[in-house]
């Protein structure tokens, strides 16, 4: 177990390195709209992420607000992801999780057999595909909100990263509408939810929450050595704690408290005065804890 944890705080760690040092490029906040898209075959593909074209680009897309089962394991991150994704839907084998995230890949693979549109603001999300991936929506040439689909038939769990929708859907309105698909799915035992184990699934994700504390701790001791400076808690920090980051003043301090809790620094977007490009300058300054 220790060994994991070094092993992930390392994993994490790079990824965080990446992310502050400006590798990833910023985005607009406004979404674009790609009609007539079509799937692209792609080794990377998965349940919420694929290779799309559109207007003679390709770009690989990352479902805002949900979260597909794994189809592979081939990072420390992948195994990570695998277990901790086996405890919230309540399976007793992770080789059961990788089967049903290949099933949701080809419930995508049939849902978008015919062109479908695409909107996408180019927020950048991190992923295994070597080319980068942007957080979008997918609507089906049927009309369809893709992410909606693959929570409903059990193949997807809210998780992630959101935002207003293209239909003007505001971000928590959204989380509600996809967690009551969720407890549906649940209670019709559709999709991954056919083989959970109610007697058990309480249990699992404690384990799991206790192991992510864990985890945060050790994070938030090894990117506090690193970091000069020190860093602010985006999620506990006080006003006076907040304002010694350069940008944010006393009327943002008390916005982005307001606006708590957050999963991401990314998700700062939905507080008024913070553009895309404040964020890039703001996000060395802060990790996220949710104790």
């Amino acid at each position: 177990m220790k060994k994991f944890i070094q092993s992930t705080i390392r994993f994490l760690f790079i990824t965080a390195v990446l992310m502050f040092g400006g590798i990833l490029p910023s985005f607009s906040a406004e979404l674009q709209m790609f009609s007539n898209a079509r799937l692209i075959n792609d080794p990377a593909n998965d349940g919420d992420s694929f290779l799309v074209e559109a207007n003679g680009k390709s770009f690989h897309v990352r479902l805002y607000f949900v979260d597909c089962p794994e189809t592979l394991i081939a990072f420390i991150g992948d195994a990570q992801r695998v277990r901790e994704q086996t405890r919230y839907f309540g399976l007793s084998d992770a080789k059961r999780t990788i089967h049903f995230g290949n099933e949701a890949k080809t419930f995508v693979d049939h849902a978008l057999v015919k062109p479908f549109t695409v909107h996408t603001a180019f927020a950048s999300a991190l992923g295994r595909s070597s080319k980068g991936r942007v957080y979008g929506f997918i609507t089906t040439a049927d009309g369809n909100d893709l992410a909606s689909l693959l929570v409903k038939n059990g193949f997807a769990r809210t998780y992630g990263m959101g935002r207003e929708t293209p239909d003007g859907v505001s971000r928590d309105e959204m989380v509600k509408r996809l967690r009551d698909f969720e407890i549906s799915a649940m209670l019709k035992r559709v999709g991954i939810w056919s083989e959970s184990d109610p007697d058990r699934i309480a249990e699992l994700r404690s384990k799991q929450r206790s192991e992510d504390r864990e985890l945060q701790e050790a994070l938030d001791q090894v990117t506090k050595a690193k970091s000069p400076q020190g860093l602010v808690s985006l999620n506990t920090a006080s006003e006076k704690e907040l304002q010694t980051i350069k940008g944010i003043g006393p009327v943002l301090a008390k916005r982005i408290i307001a606006g708590r809790p957050y999963r991401t620094v990314d998700d700062l977007l939905k507080v008024k005065g913070i553009s895309p490009k404040k964020i890039e300058t703001i996000r060395p300054y802060f990790l996220i804890s949710t104790e």
